[in-house]
């Protein structure tokens, strides 16, 4: 049965707003009243002023405690949350220093950013959901079930376990330090730590491969074991990852790798892959030969050279979900000419490592977000300083400016302002909650020195020039091009295909596109502080061996490798400049 579409609205009625500011400030209520008894709560500096405003009040009851936090807990930034987080870290971890630190109890896992940018990462305790509207949206789309068959791309590696000793000496508690997807993921499914010696010989029920390939710590080994797992099982129905990024680079290296395929499912045997020597005896256990399917993917061909080709391999297949939208959305078409025209790729919705924060609107559009969170969310407009002072509530935002998050959370984190930027376009005609889409990074912005180029601006570039005929963009990334003076903004570009014919005017097109979205750029030129963008090609596979490059050379992992929109550090932009095989 079809679900009909939901149409958002420009104004929000009396009525909804009445309901959501309800619903809203009881939120706070219920998240200021459980953490401020946390170390945290007690003793932060940044909570001083709050807990003399609060002090004899009501928290729960008493209507002045919502204007006590607006006027007395300021934006806080990462830096007032690791000298308590640090504890975690600190030998022996004790029970007793570690209970009640950010949250009540302990946490779940420990969840630690993908750090992008090239910045350290940051680690976050992740604790058990206490209000009953935490969202369910993540949970139901990752959720294994034994009605289908899914490739389930995520990573269950851990970076540390941290033994939690109680007073007797004992270990009360293993702590799992992990990227969040893979928290998330162990979360919804209820994998602890303490028994996965007893899952890494089976495959777990809904799945294709088994539980032990989550454990493969290297890119390009790990999509490999999944695409052989995969391609052996005919019945597959779903494939389920963090970016679309995973499904794309899985079928490149199909296709790169088709013979070595073919001979592995014929015979029954893992073929010799680096970096899978620890968990191979698991995979060898759960792998049977099949020269029928061998024989069936023999007549079909590899991937790359027939249109649609997964549901041919796939007959079952409905759709992909995954995070497909703002950076990642160039990557689509591409899905979408192996997947064919009958399977739904379907965004996941937007979080980040702090907080989830919104689910699709509609199943069917990967750009449409609503609010959807167990946490408190403000919103700072961008055009406007960074104080408690400029905050807005969800109920007083205006359709088309672009603010950012500042999120307060059932972990613990108090007005945590969120380094990414959102444009809102309504609200829900259902419950009055915010409608939007995400913009991008809000330090993933491009600085030259005269003008910024944000992520959504070099967006819009690319998606120009693919429609120009002069070349479709898979992926991207940019830099501050110093080769000549002065300054402007260089890409480089992954194509599908071959350069169009409208090539010679690609930069001045590129051009065009950035002063739409800025006019700033056009002064900057008339005046000779900008030259037009450069525009380079790099080999096909690029982007997919960077992110190879990336875990390996960074000891990332799997889980959460992504390339930036814009490249800061230079052994990055070396890196990708020795790739480059034509100049637009």
């Amino acid at each position: 049965m079809s679900v009909p579409t939901v149409y958002p609205l420009s104004t929000l009625p009396p009525e909804l707003k009445a309901a959501l500011q309800e619903s809203t400030e009881r939120c706070l209520r219920d998240i200021v009243g459980t953490n401020l008894t946390t170390h945290f709560g007690i003793s932060a500096p940044s909570l001083s002023r709050f807990r003399q405003a609060i002090a004899g009040k009501d928290v729960q009851e008493d209507p002045t405690v919502i204007i006590d936090f607006r006027q007395a807990v300021p934006l806080t930034d990462y830096g007032c949350y690791s000298p308590f987080i640090a504890n975690f870290f600190r030998r022996p971890c004790k029970q007793s220093e570690l209970e009640n630190l950010l949250a009540p109890g302990l946490p779940v896992f420990i969840a630690k950013s993908s750090a992008t940018t090239g910045n350290k990462p940051k680690l976050f305790p992740k604790y058990p959901r206490q209000r009953p509207t935490t969202p369910p949206a993540f949970s139901k789309l990752v959720h294994l079930t034994s009605s289908g068959k899914a490739v389930h791309l995520f990573s269950l590696a851990l970076r540390d376990v941290l033994d939690i000793i109680g007073d007797d000496g004992e270990v009360v508690k293993k702590l799992p330090v992990c990227f969040g997807s893979s928290g998330a993921v162990r979360s919804v499914e209820n994998w602890s730590v303490e028994t996965d010696n007893t899952r890494m010989g089976a495959t777990m029920p809904g799945c294709v491969s088994p539980w032990a390939t989550g454990f493969i710590t290297h890119y390009r080994p790990f999509l490999l074991i999944q695409a052989l797992f995969a391609l052996s099982d005919p019945t597959v129905d779903r494939f389920i990852m963090t970016f679309i990024t995973f499904f794309v680079d899985l079928i490149r290296y199909v296709h790169e790798n088709w013979d070595l395929f073919i001979t592995s499912i014929r015979d029954g045997t893992i073929p010799d892959i680096g970096h899978i020597e620890h968990v191979r005896k698991y995979l060898q256990a759960n792998f049977r030969a099949n020269p029928e399917r061998a024989e069936e993917l023999q007549n079909i061909g590899p991937p790359l050279d027939c249109p649609g080709w997964a549901q041919r391999v796939w007959p079952n297949l409905k759709n992909i979900t995954c995070v497909c939208s703002s950076i990642f959305a160039t990557l689509v078409s591409k899905a979408r000419s192996i997947t064919g025209p009958n399977v739904l790729i379907h965004n996941t919705g937007y979080g980040c490592t702090e907080s989830p924060i919104g689910r699709m609107l509609n199943v069917d559009d990967i750009d449409l977000l609503v609010l959807e969170t167990g946490d408190y969310i403000e919103f700072l407009d961008t055009s406007r300083a960074p104080v408690q002072e400029n905050l807005l509530p969800a109920w007083e935002l205006e359709p088309g400016k672009c603010y950012q998050p500042v999120v307060t959370t059932e972990g613990g984190l108090w007005r945590y302002l969120i380094d990414d930027v959102i444009q809102v376009t309504g609200f829900d005609p259902r419950d009055g909650l915010p409608v939007f889409k995400y913009r991008g990074r809000k330090s993933m912005t491009l600085r030259l020195p005269i003008d910024q180029v944000t992520e959504e601006q070099l967006v819009s570039v690319i998606r120009a020039l693919g429609t120009e005929d002069i070349a479709e963009v898979q992926e991207f990334t940019a830099v501050a091009d110093s080769r000549e003076l002065p300054q402007t903004v260089g890409f480089f570009i992954e194509i599908i295909g071959d350069i169009g014919r409208g090539a010679t005017a690609a930069r001045q097109k590129a051009f065009e596109a950035l002063v739409r979205a800025n006019e700033d750029h056009q002064r900057s030129f008339d005046a000779g502080q900008l030259r037009l963008p450069t525009i380079r090609v790099v080999k096909p596979g690029t982007f997919a061996e960077y992110r190879q490059w990336r875990g390996e050379t960074t000891n990332l992992g799997v889980g959460q490798i992504k390339v930036p929109a814009v490249m800061f550090n230079e052994d990055q932009q070396e890196w990708i400049a020795e790739r480059v095989i034509a100049e637009l």
